[in-house]
């Protein structure tokens, strides 16, 4: 899903707190953390306007790319020493 798919007109639900961040989801099932170090004297609802998360959820977009990018590249790497 790209940036604009994940929030226009949707909002994101607060999940759980986990060591030092808070995890929201999307209303597409996209989750996203927000470490509390970056949150300064903001007001976190449980629920609130996905376009209010767009920094954090741009930066989890970025992280599962490379995830993705690291993935292929390693089932290349198994493949030619496969072959």
């Amino acid at each position: 899903m790209t940036l604009k798919e994940l929030i226009k007109g949707k909002k994101v639900h607060f999940k759980y707190y986990r060591e030092g961040e808070l995890w929201y989801e999307t209303d597409d099932g996209f989750d996203f953390p927000i470490p509390v170090s970056d949150t300064g004297t903001g007001i976190f609802k449980a629920e609130d306007t996905a376009v209010q998360f767009m920094r954090w959820i741009r930066k989890q977009l970025a992280v599962r790319d490379e995830w993705e990018r690291e993935r292929k590249e390693q089932a290349l790497n198994l493949a030619q020493d496969r072959a």
